[in-house]
C-alpha cells in the first residue's frame, strides 16, 4: 500500500499511478479505465484495450502473417494510371 498525493490537473484532480502498480494491473498509456465508488473508496479498473490509431494499426500489419495483399484478385477498372 502506497500513499500518494492528489494533484490539480486543469479543473480536475489527478493521482499518478506508479509504474510498478500499473504493470501489475496491466495498465498502459491510452488504455480506457472505469472509475467507480465502493463506500469511501475510489476504484480504478480496466475498461478494455486501448484503441489504436490507423498509423499504429498499419505499423503492426505483417503481410506474411495476414496473407499478403488484401486484393489478390487482380485489376478491375482503371487502377493503373
Amino acid at each position: 500500500m502506497r500513499e500518494l498525493r492528489i494533484q490539480k490537473w486543469g479543473n480536475s484532480l489527478a493521482v499518478r499511478i506508479p509504474s510498478a502498480i500499473a504493470r501489475r494491473a496491466g495498465f498502459h498509456a491510452g488504455n480506457p479505465v472505469r472509475l467507480s465508488m465502493q463506500g469511501p473508496a475510489v476504484l480504478v479498473s480496466s475498461a478494455g484495450q486501448r484503441e489504436l490509431s490507423l498509423a499504429q494499426k498499419l505499423a503492426l500489419f505483417d503481410p506474411q502473417r495476414h496473407g499478403g495483399e488484401a486484393m489478390v484478385s487482380g485489376r478491375k477498372g482503371r487502377e493503373i494510371v
